[in-house]
């Protein structure tokens, strides 16, 4: 009982910590200050210990990990979120608007958990049969882990394609030129290219503001780095699933809906990097790819669950 009041505590308290820290980095964006930048990270890392708290007393006092039902997944999606922020802030390579980011994504999936679900789907239950295994952790884990990975890569592509929207559109509008108002928007003006400091395309404009230029590079590059880090984690996922389903149902692969979309993510993914790794895409089209890719790794996550069909439907919706 006392655990599972600390739980509800620590819930709600870490949910008002990632709102917050939301709220702080969003005035970030606007008013660019590096004090409210710090103070985001600060509230990052507590909000990581309140989840992690919650997350370590529901492991107590139900006996397994926290990986069987909707609540579970979602809370610890919240969590891998706020690490993602915190590991990479530690090693120096986050930037401004990485909080923008990985805290609305950490409020978002806290706030469905606490808020979203009945109260019901929030208890701990007893595991089922399927999900009494030491492959549990390996390949929940994994899932999980590239989820929240592929998703963050995919909203910095999304974030990528609004800017570079906007700053097209102005160039546009602001060219007299009439040949230049055709040619421009199939340009990849945005291009960097790191070894000449230099921009590649010399129909290229100067920019007033130089910080807008600067983060659609790093968008791209840490949108490429974490889909790249996602993809071989949910490949390793989907294999230690197949295992798994080999040893508790016979059949290494069954077409199950779950199994199907995670093919589906799987492909839209490779093909990601294939266009990037191989046909040398850079900018626009691969984002376009990863934006796609954002809500097919919904469908497979969610929508597949709220059917409540197939081998994978327990300790879901329906």
């Amino acid at each position: 009982m006392i655990l599972s009041t600390l739980e509800h505590i620590s819930a709600h308290v870490s949910f008002s910590l990632t709102f917050v820290v939301t709220l702080i980095y969003w005035g970030t964006l606007v008013y660019q200050s590096e004090e409210l930048s710090s103070s985001g990270g600060k509230g990052m890392i507590v909000t990581f210990i309140c989840i992690t708290g919650v997350l370590v007393t529901r492991s107590l006092y139900s006996g397994h990990l926290p990986l069987s039902n909707l609540y579970e997944s979602f809370m610890l999606l919240s969590w891998i979120s706020s690490m993602i922020h915190i590991v990479i802030e530690v090693r120096g390579q986050a930037a401004w608007w990485l909080g923008a980011i990985t805290a609305p994504s950490a409020m978002l999936t806290h706030g469905f958990a606490t808020l979203g679900l009945p109260d019901k789907m929030q208890q701990s239950a007893m595991l089922v049969p399927a999900l009494q295994s030491h492959w549990l952790m390996m390949h929940v884990s994994m899932i999980l882990l590239s989820y929240a990975t592929l998703l963050c890569g995919c909203l910095s592509s999304i974030a990528f394609l609004i800017i570079t929207f906007r700053i097209n559109r102005k160039i546009l509008l602001s060219a007299d030129n009439s040949f230049l108002r055709s040619f421009l928007p199939n340009k990849n003006w945005y291009l960097y290219d790191q070894e000449k400091k230099d921009l590649k395309d010399p129909f290229c404009f100067p920019f007033s503001n130089y910080r807008k230029w600067k983060l659609i590079i790093q968008l791209d590059n840490w949108s490429y780095r974490a889909i790249g880090l996602g993809f071989s984690l949910l490949t390793i996922g989907i294999l230690s699933g197949a295992v798994w389903a080999n040893e508790a149902w016979g059949s290494y692969w069954s077409w199950d809906p779950k199994e199907t979309w995670a093919l589906i993510t799987w492909t839209i993914f490779a093909i990601y990097l294939h266009t990037r790794i191989n046909r040398g895409w850079q900018g626009e089209k691969p984002a376009i790819v990863a934006s796609l890719g954002f809500f097919i790794v919904w469908i497979c996550y969610l929508g597949v669950n709220l059917l409540g069909i197939g081998l994978h439907s327990y300790g879901w919706l329906i």
